[in-house]
């Protein structure tokens, strides 16, 4: 068996990541997903610009412990200055890392108008920055900002720049899409002339997406020669974002053109954390995940159609292009009013509901899910309503609570220090069996503090419910005008990890919101067993 070739992936979800419109990083949540790429095997973690910024500057002052390699990013050297004379690369030097990647400009453009020098002496500044890290016993990378489209301004220049980092010793030489206006077709035919004068064993990909390109064009790359990939976790990234390491890894991993040819450092094992690291990635940012990612997306291996259900119960293989358990997600047939009864017998087998298939009742509720739909509800995506309502037709659920009465105010008023605030108060009145529970609560809006009231004392089922939060939620109005219909979906989640959607229905947005808030509660004390 032939010796597979070494593809190396180069992180950068802390710093070029760190550029998406929304995304703060602390110290604590680098050093975190510092620890998820670590569990991945990724090779090189590029996790900040020291000097830039003080969460840069404080992460690099300590040695860290980690697996992968610690890649410090800074510019080369300025103009006019040597690089023992310039600050940007002595605060580079003074990081605790082990590679330093240097960003280059590798267009005669951005050279000429950008920094307003030479090209001689752009190159200079290539050329001593990376023999300044190599003197002080660092791995050296150059990002050659804006290459494709210096390549095609001056090719001469552009791959001057590329061999100038390489003869100075860089380890990689890595070519950048700056723009994200490149396609794939270009970018092989591109590298493929790189690897003339640099070796590809030296050369890396950094695709941004704004074509939606960036996988396509990083793997149009390894397809030339490169052998390092640049991305980030979920595409994260300014603009449009980079190549997504979620895609880019099972690709490589399970697509026998590349599986057969690379290691990528990533094992069996941990691709089967790719959903855990990508979601755990987007609850630290307070995102909501993107149900259609591909591969890790919650719709990634969904389907509500029931001819594909059926046969997709038969022959997994034949609507899905992997087994979804690979990279720790699962198959989802969906409940709509597009369902049969392939979809209805799988879902309620996923969620753990009995029953036998032959039970007339199921057709009983596909008709309730359809004639639902048809007043607003969705349970395509609210699976614990689904269950809720199933085990109702087809068992029973039992009656944990009843809410009597709740009553929610808004009032816009000044606070204590005279600013203008708008407060939300709920009072809901709940009966647990004979006992009779009122709590009032706060909330930076109505739903909120209906959910904080309600959760707030629901008697012996109170030790239940200590690990459930909100972690999601949305509102579509269904038809303008008076008589409009409002649906809100709420995604919920507890301290397992576990997580689960409800709906609601009214022309009252505050009482759809209660009307998924109680199915939430209840699913969750359903799921723990909670006594009747």
């Amino acid at each position: 068996m032939p010796t597979k070739e070494r593809l190396y992936l180069f992180d950068t979800t802390l710093r070029d990541g760190a550029q998406t419109n929304g995304v703060d990083f602390t110290v604590a949540d680098k050093l975190r997903v510092l620890s998820l790429l670590d569990r991945l095997g990724v090779d090189y973690v590029e996790a900040g610009y020291p000097g830039a910024n003080p969460t840069d500057t404080q992460l690099f002052a300590e040695k860290h412990e980690a697996k992968a390699r610690l890649t410090a990013f800074g510019m080369t050297k300025r103009p006019g200055r040597s690089a023992s004379n310039d600050p940007g690369v002595a605060a580079l030097l003074a990081a605790h890392s082990d590679a330093i990647c240097f960003v280059a400009k590798s267009s005669a453009y951005q050279v000429r108008v950008a920094l307003e020098t030479t090209k001689e002496e752009n190159l200079a500044s290539i050329r001593e920055s990376v023999e300044a890290a190599i003197a002080a016993g660092r791995e050296a990378l150059v990002d050659c900002e804006h290459f494709f489209d210096g390549f095609k301004e001056d090719r001469d220049f552009a791959l001057a720049c590329a061999r100038t980092a390489y003869e100075a010793g860089a380890r990689w030489v890595v070519l950048c899409d700056t723009n994200g206006g490149t396609l794939p077709h270009e970018v092989e035919a591109i590298v493929a002339e790189v690897v003339k004068v640099v070796p590809g064993t030296n050369v890396g990909i950094h695709a941004h997406n704004d074509t939606e390109q960036a996988v396509a064009n990083s793997l149009a790359a390894v397809r030339a020669g490169a052998r390092q990939i640049q991305g980030t976790l979920n595409g994260l990234g300014e603009r449009c974002g980079n190549a997504n390491l979620c895609s880019l890894i099972p690709t490589l991993l399970l697509k026998k053109d590349y599986a057969a040819r690379f290691d990528i450092g990533v094992g069996e094992e941990a691709l089967g954390e790719l959903v855990h690291v990508s979601r755990t990635l987007d609850e630290m940012l307070n995102r909501a995940p993107d149900r259609h990612a591909p591969y890790v997306g919650e719709s990634a291996f969904a389907t509500k159609a029931g001819i594909h259900a059926s046969a997709i119960l038969k022959d997994p293989a034949t609507y899905e292009h992997i087994a979804p358990e690979k990279v720790g997600n699962r198959r989802r047939v969906m409940v709509s009013d597009q369902a049969g009864r392939s979809n209805v017998l799988s879902e309620l087998e996923r969620l753990g509901v009995p029953v036998d298939k032959k039970d007339p009742r199921i057709s009983r509720l596909l008709e309730e899910v359809k004639e639902r739909e048809a007043l607003g509800y969705s349970y395509e995506a609210a699976d614990a309503s689904f269950a809720l309502l199933a085990r109702r037709m087809l068992g029973s659920v039992p009656d944990y609570f009843a809410v009597e009465r709740f009553k929610v105010n808004v009032e816009r008023r000044y606070n204590a220090q005279g600013e203008l605030v708008t407060v939300a108060e709920a009072i809901v009145k709940v009966k647990v069996d004979d006992e009779t529970m009122i709590s009032a609560a706060e909330g930076n809006g109505p739903v909120n503090a209906l959910d904080v009231a309600l959760r707030k004392d629901l008697g012996k089922y109170q030790p239940f419910i200590s690990g459930l939060h909100l972690t999601d939620y949305r509102v579509r109005v269904l038809n303008g005008g008076t008589e409009a219909v409002t649906r809100v979906l709420i995604e919920s989640a507890d301290e397992t990890g576990d997580r689960w959607t409800t709906v609601g229905v009214s022309p009252n947005i505050i009482d759809a919101s209660f009307e998924a808030l109680l199915d939430s509660i209840t699913w969750k004390l359903l799921k723990e067993g909670a006594p009747a």
